[in-house]
């Protein structure tokens, strides 16, 4: 192989290597980034919204619950309903930024990603009157340039530990809890989708159902359950394996 093939390669690997945070295994090791945060907390996060179709619903079952989360948007659906995510706002919840479409950072022109991660935190501020604070990637697939545009934006990348499988069209109250009953522990960061928007339709409505049995658990187990601001993510050594998902993502 020649330099100018070796160059590219490593220009290649420098900017999908960090897609490998997406394994449960890998994230373990970066536990900031995965969301694992104080031992007595559990952090609520729902992706892809909000919907008018169902993102009212969550915010209706969250405050019979008196429970708080942080809702990862899309820049498109946001642009379209501002007035959910007022909502979500007065409902004393907290923003955070999804991208502006649902694309994968690894099959995206370059240059795209940065710019629609600026163009959303951008819509997010003019909205609600608050600069964001987290950024999650679609498919939780970062890159190099995905990193350095949140560096620069202000934004905190974080993943998930613990996830429902709530997307698919099989999905149900009950697959829900018990895919993420091996992560339901203090720490934990969990992850659901208040929206089908990406996934199979009606799919939301596992999530939506899973939520008062999910919050009660957290509670019975003495943890407090709530957005990412209040969850103390910890930056440096890896957390204990028990803490991640076990079932392979």
């Amino acid at each position: 192989m020649n330099r100018t093939a070796l160059a590219l390669a490593g220009l290649a690997m420098l900017h999908v290597g960090p897609a490998a945070t997406w394994l449960p295994a890998v994230r373990r090791l970066l536990p900031g980034l995965a969301g694992v945060g104080a031992a007595d907390h559990v952090a609520l996060t729902f992706d892809d919204g909000p919907d008018p179709r169902s993102t009212p619903r969550f915010l209706d079952e969250l405050e019979r619950l008196g429970c708080r989360g942080t809702f990862f948007v899309l820049g498109e659906m946001l642009e379209r309903h501002p007035e959910l995510g007022l909502r979500i706002v007065a409902r004393g919840h907290e923003i955070a930024v999804h991208g502006w479409g649902h694309d994968n950072a690894l099959i995206t022109r370059p240059g795209r990603m940065a710019a629609e991660m600026s163009r959303a935190a951008e819509l997010v501020t003019a909205v609600t009157g608050a600069g964001p604070a987290w950024y999650r990637p679609p498919y939780g697939v970062l890159s190099a340039e995905i990193l350095i545009a949140a560096r620069g934006l202000g934004l905190r990348p974080v993943l998930w530990t613990a996830w429902g499988r709530d997307w698919t069209r099989s999905a149900s109250p009950a697959s829900v809890l018990d895919t993420m009953a091996p992560g339901l522990r203090g720490g934990a960061t969990l992850l659901l989708h208040d929206s089908d928007c990406t996934s199979a339709p009606g799919s939301w409505r596992s999530g939506l159902g899973a939520l008062p049995e999910l919050v009660d658990r957290c509670r019975s187990a003495g943890l407090r359950i709530g957005p990412l601001r209040d969850h103390g993510v910890l930056p440096g050594r890896p957390a204990p394996r028990e803490v991640y998902e076990t079932t392979a993502v």
